[in-house]
């Protein structure tokens, strides 16, 4: 299996052979060539490998709860300058937990909170990358006449503090009343007449000449033609000395007047030409140019101008030898002019991009080299030094991989640990990683990842025995459930097989996941359930390679097509009416991937594929996929209905609302009703929302549109008479929706049951739904508020099994203990998920139940980290003020 970070370098089409690999060899069943079930051990060893899980070089604390509620601590109490370093440690923690959205909205905090132009452009250009493919959102934006340029570029001379300059001398002032009060310059075959007194003013050397013991202060006329100055400079110095002002010079002019400004130490001069030079920075090369100019002129305004216009051209830039070399050649006091005191974070960024680009090139190494040279305080060598462990492990550069590990290790980043054993076990000391790994498990409180690693250095059932563990410890480590599963492949048990990756596949779209159950398949000679998942991962990455990256998806995809049955337009819709019906999201993403390779109406397709990625939790590919809907919407009315999606789903609701009455106005459609009858349901508070809502969604009934848009229609219209008390109505619009097979209107029918007392019918619907719904964790986990607490309980535990990051089971179960006394076990149970799943509402409950037991510091604590994940919760800060007035 390929892992993003462990990827090798993809070979040519041509190459792929020469692995022995012969994706042909997979399909010739059909053609009578090859025996069904004819699949051995050996065949399937060259088709199914396990790679190890890469150590990821990332920020993982022991205790992640701990880390976050210190962060927050230290900002309530720390200097307004000590914050945007604060922000970056917990975008990192939470970089770490794979929360992309909380690790972009700590940046932007550190962003909003910056003290210095250097972290504004930094933190802006860092959120910028992040938000890299949204691009369009600013354009959408600005048909509505409003301006996103949140992130956009700094006016960097004006942002850059001005210094108190001294004037030197008084007009007054004079060695001798004898002496002109005009100096003139030459400057080879001309001459410039100033005033001596101010040109006197602009430092001290120029006062000491012109009004010191020094013969020039005698002389009427003062030979400057060797010192690399201009008539028209000259001229615009005199100029300045008068008016504080440069006026309009080009360029050439502007660099002799800094470096002459730096020869005769006229600060106040070379403040106003580093300004305007900052002005003349409108591309990479000129960037490259002038910030080897700015070094060595101590220019620091220019210096932060061309970084601002290099990082803007992230991650681009870091394939530019010249950039790289400027970033790398960097000596201390350059740096200190490039980005002041912000030379760790500009290299934190820059480090991650280039991972992000390429981990194993030498660009890469030394730039995370950078970063540890840079490392001060103790959460910066963790993380520097276990990021540069990481890159030489996969370079394997092993031993200049083990001093990194072990310095981040010793400076508490246990999971550096991982590193240490990798190495001893590459030099064939298996024993010593397993020692290592063992060593920590018997001193920390054990985490998943812990026996994941040290199975690693094991055979037989105590592998299995450390992966069992490191599933129940952390469920969503990938890793276990693929050696599983691909063992008892191994052991001819397909069924299992397919089981034990589907237990991972049904609450997780891993890639790597889905590749091996490809390979099950194929193995299976399961052509269509392959190509099912073929077009799955080409949805999600159209350039994904399989087989450790020797081979293209895409090219076993159109392998796999011929030798399974095709269908025409008519077909393909109702094949997505079935799986659509029977919430099979997979094998929907499959249907408009195959009619998308047609000639349909893409704009359509694209839409819907949209919103099969958002219920997959894919919001990425979920917004690619909506702008390539509006790329190829067949009409302005439906362009103008893609774009209000995507403003919603980026927050903009106000011009989400704007996008769909333009719609309206232009043509009454189905999508553009519902659009803005979805929009205001989620955003109005106002009860008069609601009427206004039922007249829209009636209104997109009443438009063409086929059965699975107008269930959705009719089960939001429920949704809404529910709310409402108009449960008559709310049943008439489930059960319609029902007759049309939307599916999941049984939920909706079953909430009306409960609202009149008749739990047993609720049950009894919610059982309907478990049973046709492919994907059915939400199901049972609604179905179990209908029952006893028994039956309650057990479908609770289903879920947890189903998919393990749904926490109202744990909250629930958690809930009854406590009603038990068992305060222990109540907790124990919040932290089980709480070690692998960063959710506020777990950690709200858990500091309740601190509280309940007089626990006040834990309590304390999971507030902080609480308030970490959301600091505006209303309940979490009453909580915290609660609790701080119990602390001694």
């Amino acid at each position: 299996m390929r892992s993003s970070f462990l990827s090798e370098s993809p070979c040519d089409e041509q190459h792929i052979h020469g692995y022995g690999f012969n994706p042909q060899s997979w399909l010739q069943v059909e053609r009578g060539k090859l025996p069904k079930s004819s699949y051995s051990p050996s065949s399937i060893e060259s088709l199914i490998k396990i790679a190890e899980p890469p150590v990821v070089p990332l920020y993982k604390p022991l205790d992640y709860v701990d880390v976050l509620s210190r962060i927050h601590e230290e900002m309530e109490q720390c200097m307004p300058s000590e914050r945007p370093g604060l922000y970056l440690v917990q975008s990192q923690v939470f970089r770490g937990l794979g929360e992309a959205k909380l690790c972009q909205r700590s940046l932007h905090s550190a962003w909003r909170c910056a003290t210095t132009v250097h972290e504004k452009v930094i933190f802006g250009a860092w959120l910028r990358y992040k938000k890299r493919g949204e691009e369009i959102i600013s354009d959408v934006l600005a048909s509505c006449r409003k301006c996103c340029r949140e992130f956009g570029p700094l006016d960097i001379a004006s942002e850059m503090p001005v210094g108190n300059f001294q004037i030197f001398g008084s007009c007054e002032m004079g060695s001798s009343s004898r002496v002109s009060s005009k100096v003139t310059f030459r400057i080879r075959d001309g001459r410039v007449t100033c005033d001596r007194c101010k040109i006197a003013s602009l430092s001290i050397p120029f006062f000491s000449m012109l009004n010191g013991p020094f013969t020039e202060s005698q002389l009427e006329l003062v030979d400057l033609s060797e010192n690399g100055i201009s008539l028209e400079g000259m001229r615009a110095v005199s100029e300045f000395s008068s008016t504080y002002n440069l006026g309009d010079l080009p360029l050439e002019i502007l660099l002799e007047i800094l470096v002459f400004a730096n020869t005769f130490c006229c600060d106040r001069l070379k403040d106003a030409c580093d300004r305007k030079l900052a002005s003349f920075v409108s591309s990479r090369q000129d960037a490259v140019e002038l910030m080897a100019l700015a070094f060595e002129e101590n220019a620091p305004v220019l210096a932060a101008s061309c970084l601002q216009m290099l990082l803007q051209e992230l991650p681009d830039c870091l394939t530019d030898d010249l950039v790289i070399s400027l970033f790398l050649g960097a000596t201390a006091q350059q740096q200190l002019i490039m980005v002041g005191q912000a030379s760790f974070l500009l290299y934190c960024l820059l480090s991650e991009v280039a991972m992000n680009i390429d981990p194993r090139t030498e660009t890469t190494a030394c730039l995370s080299e950078k970063l540890v040279q840079l490392a001060v305080t103790p959460t910066q060598k963790q993380i520097a030094f276990h990021q540069l462990g990481c890159i030489r492990l996969l370079r394997k550069e092993y031993n200049q991989a083990e001093r990194p590990f072990e310095i981040a290790f010793s400076a508490g980043h246990i999971y550096s640990i991982a590193g240490l054993a990798r190495i001893a076990g590459t030099q064939g000391q298996k024993a010593l990683a397993y020692e290592k790994l063992s060593s920590v498990i018997a001193s920390n409180l054990p985490l998943g990842w812990m026996y994941l690693e040290r199975s690693l250095y094991s055979e037989g059932d105590r592998k299995l025995a450390d992966l069992d563990k490191a599933t129940e410890l952390d469920p969503t480590l990938t890793y276990p459930y693929m050696y599983r599963a691909a063992s008892l492949m191994r052991k001819k048990d397909a069924k299992l097989a397919l089981e034990e990756i589907n237990r991972l596949l049904g609450f997780k779209l891993a890639l790597e996941c889905l590749e091996l159950r490809i390979c099950l398949y194929l193995a299976l000679e399961d052509y269509k359930s392959a190509i099912c998942d073929i077009h799955a991962i080409l949805t999600l990455s159209p350039d994904y390679r399989m087989l450790e990256g020797r081979v293209a998806a895409s090219k076993i995809g159109t392998l796999l097509s011929a030798h399974v049955e095709q269908w025409n337009t008519a077909e393909c819709w109702l094949q997505l009416y079935e799986r659509w019906s029977s919430v099979d999201d997979i094998g929907s993403l499959s249907v408009i991937y195959r009619m998308l390779e047609s000639d349909a109406a893409k704009g359509v397709l694209y839409f819907r594929q949209s919103l099969l990625l958002l219920r997959l939790n894919c919001p990425e590919a979920a917004m690619r996929s909506l702008q390539s809907a509006r790329h190829h919407a067949a009409t302005e009315h439906e362009r103008l209905v893609y774009e209000g999606w995507l403003l919603y789903d980026t927050g903009h609701c106000e011009e989400a609302l704007q996008k769909a009455e333009e719609s309206i106005s232009i043509q009454r459609s189905f999508e553009a009703f519902f659009l803005k009858a979805y929009v205001l349901a989620d955003s109005g508070v106002d009860p008069s929302y609601s009427a206004t809502v039922i007249s829209l969604l009636e209104d997109a009934l009443k438009c063409p549109s086929d059965r699975l848009r107008k269930g959705q229609a009719l089960n939001n219209l429920g949704g809404v008479y529910v709310d409402c008390g108009k449960l008559d109505l709310a049943a008439d619009c489930y059960t319609s929706a029902l007759k049309i097979r939307h599916t999941r209107a049984h939920q909706g029918l079953a909430r009306v049951h409960f609202l009149r007392n008749n739990r047993e019918a609720a049950y009894e619907e919610m059982t309907k739904l478990i049973e046709k719904a492919k994907n059915n964790a939400s199901a049972y986990e609604k179905r179990s508020e209908y029952c006893e607490r028994e039956q309650t309980m057990s479908d609770l535990q289903t879920v947890t099994q189903l998919d393990p990051l749904r926490v109202y089971p744990y909250r629930y179960r958690a809930a009854v203990l406590m009603d038990s006394h068992k305060e222990n076990d109540a907790i124990a149970e919040l932290s089980r998920a709480i070690t692998f799943k960063a959710d506020l509402h777990l950690l709200h409950l858990r500091a309740a139940f601190h509280e309940h037991i007089g626990d006040v510091p834990s309590a304390l604590r999971d507030c902080r980290a609480a308030l970490s994940l959301d600091p505006n919760h209303q309940e979490m800060l009453e909580l915290q003020k609660r609790v701080n007035s119990q602390e001694p």
